[in-house]
This record gives C-alpha cells, structure tokens and sequence, in this order.
C-alpha cells in the first residue's frame, strides 16, 4: 500500500465510526465513478476519433472559423 495512502486510513481510523463509515462510502463512490469513467471512456474511442476525422475534414475544406473568445 502507498505510504499516503496508509497515513489517510490510519488518520481516518481515529475518526469516529459514523464518520467513518462515511469515508468510506465516500472512497467506495470515488473509486466505483472512476470505474465507470474508464469505462465510459474506454468504449467512447471510436466515436470520439470518427469526431475528430470530422472536424479536421470540414477544417480542411474550409469549413470551420476562429473563434475569438477572449475579445467579445
């Protein structure tokens, strides 16, 4: 286990159990979200580089415009 790692549990052993038990929940969500993020992502590939293919086609016939946000 990472050194940090095993300092945050061992600080949040000394918490009381209700709070506890609320850090944990609160890992178990973060790593379970992150999970589904890769997930997510993992799958989303092939629609994100078709995209991509896109932009870069209607870029290069002309079809896309500088957009100036720092001066409106």
């Amino acid at each position: 286990m990472a050194k940090l790692l095993e300092k945050a549990f061992k600080e949040a052993s000394k918490l009381p159990e209700v709070e506890q038990n609320a850090f944990a929940k609160w890992v178990m969500d973060e790593l379970e979200a992150e999970a589904k993020w890769q997930e997510t992502f993992a799958s989303s590939e092939d629609i994100l580089d078709k995209l991509a293919d896109q932009a870069l086609a209607e870029h290069k016939a002309g079809k896309s415009k500088i957009l100036n946000v720092g001066n409106q």
